[in-house]
């Protein structure tokens, strides 16, 4: 009777286990609320350049930020000059951005060694959904971006590591369960342009920017509410009962391929500046210069966000099923190779732009066929080159270093982030063919260089086995 009654509920707990798509219920609740909370963050950023350059930093408006004479100094020093509106805009732009990609390791470690990740993950929101919300008061501009960074901070890296202890160290279902997560998060990152642009561009900033915070709340309430269905955390002691194990010792070949991955990251941060201006000089460039109108409709600016995000998604998945088509018929290039390529595929992007500066030279504006064609190219660059890389320094990380290394990897992107704030600024001094000009340039140099890599060093990255050839 006993056995009979453990069997019913070992067979409940299994269905249980399996009662999203195959998967933890847990899942759900992350993936909802993560998607939230990538609506709140990058209908946020999709205003933030706009806002700044069509109302913040003018006259009559940035003298009422607190505090903000003595950081424009700050980044105005570290310029070396005085900042126009733009290039003020794109140094706040690049500062941020860039700073959103590093304080997700300081609440890794909040959560590791003093509040857990439920408790860090709530208190992120809050802090998130409250730099949203004082981003509707100008006064409260800088106070909002830093609640807004160390909310990300808190948020983004722990409920990323909650999908994967929903599953034992064998379940195979991880690797499946990730794909649904990035899927909730790529849906929420081509919606949220739409509503908060929208609600930005055409009835006020502070309609934006609260939209974006009521996301975040919503987020909040779905992760509360699935608590029960997600992972019990070990208890946390400050006591340190036994010393650590003594840390794995590189060998020879270990110590020059991370050296080499390190030596990697400069190089992947200028090949990404053409990805990463989307949010920045692209904005503010594309409406002047490149005919918006569809259908009789002149499309908000903040939408090209969300078509980037269409043409990401979709790239994404063509760029998988395109290297499994290629690797039944022919031998499949290394990660390294793949990542040249997708950068020199990047400069194609660019180029498109110089065409769309060439073509409204005269005096009227070029063919959206241009911004279609730079999506077009950028997009399958990024997908042979960020999820790529992210893949290479998992694989070639040495025993004991994996985790620290994809923390390492994300470096590139704060580097990157803050080179577009200073290349933004060139905007009001270059003519278009120039301006994108130099980024293909940059991005080309990034291509011939990571090629020069993968002809040289592949052997250390893949492996005694692998071969050096594309």
């Amino acid at each position: 009777m006993s056995d009979g009654a453990g069997a019913a509920r070992a067979d409940r707990a299994d269905r249980a286990d399996r009662a999203f798509l195959g998967h933890p219920r847990g899942l759900a609740y992350l993936g909802f609320a993560e998607a939230w909370e990538r609506f709140s963050y990058y209908g946020m950023q999709t205003l933030l350049v706009l806002y700044m350059t069509r109302q913040l930093l003018l006259p009559g408006h940035v003298g009422n930020i607190a505090g903000f004479a003595r950081f424009r100094a700050m980044l105005e020093g570290l310029y070396g000059h005085p900042l126009s509106t733009v290039a003020l805009a794109s140094a706040i732009f690049g500062l941020y951005s860039g700073t959103v990609y590093l304080t997700p390791i300081a609440g890794g470690a909040l959560a590791d060694r003093l509040w857990g990740r439920t408790r860090t993950i709530t208190v992120g929101a809050l802090l998130m959904a409250a730099g949203h919300f004082l981003m509707a008061f100008e006064t409260c501009f800088l106070a909002a971006l830093l609640l807004l960074l160390l909310g990300v901070g808190c948020f983004k890296g722990n409920i990323a590591s909650q999908v994967g202890e929903l599953y034992a160290p064998d379940d195979l279902r991880r690797a499946d369960a990730f794909q649904i997560y990035f899927l909730f998060i790529n849906a929420a990152v081509i919606i949220a342009p739409l509503v908060t642009g929208t609600l930005g561009e055409g009835y006020g900033w502070h309609y934006g920017f609260g939209a974006a915070g009521v996301g975040m709340l919503i987020g909040l309430l779905v992760y509360l509410a699935g608590r029960p269905s997600l992972p019990v955390e070990a208890p946390r002691s400050r006591a340190v009962s036994r010393p650590p194990a003594a840390p794995h010792a590189l060998a020879s070949r270990e110590r020059r391929a991370v050296a080499l991955l390190i030596l990697l990251l400069p190089v992947m941060a200028v090949g990404a500046v053409g990805n990463q201006e989307i949010f920045n000089a692209y904005l503010l460039w594309v409406p002047d210069h490149v005919d918006l109108t569809f259908f009789g409709r002149t499309l908000p600016t903040s939408w090209l966000i969300a078509l980037d995000a269409v043409a990401s998604v979709s790239s994404l998945f063509a760029a998988v099923a395109f290297w499994r088509w290629w690797a039944r018929r022919h031998r499949e290039p290394s990660e390294i190779w793949k990542m040249a390529l997708g950068t020199a595929i990047g400069v194609l992007g660019q180029l498109c732009l110089v065409g769309a500066a060439q073509a409204s030279s005269a005096g009227h504006k070029a063919g959206i066929a241009w911004v279609l064609g730079f999506e077009c190219f950028n997009a399958i660059g990024f997908a042979n080159v960020f999820p790529v890389g992210l893949a290479l320094f998992a694989r070639a990380a040495p025993r004991g270093l994996g985790g620290t290394l994809i923390g390492v990897y994300y470096v590139h992107l704060f580097l990157c982030n803050n080179l577009v704030g200073w290349l933004g600024g060139l905007l009001e001094h270059l003519p278009g063919p120039s301006f994108w000009g130099l980024h293909a340039a940059l991005i080309g140099a990034a291509a011939a260089i990571t090629a020069l890599v993968a002809r040289f060093g592949a052997q250390l990255l893949a492996g005694a086995d692998a071969s050096a050839e594309p």
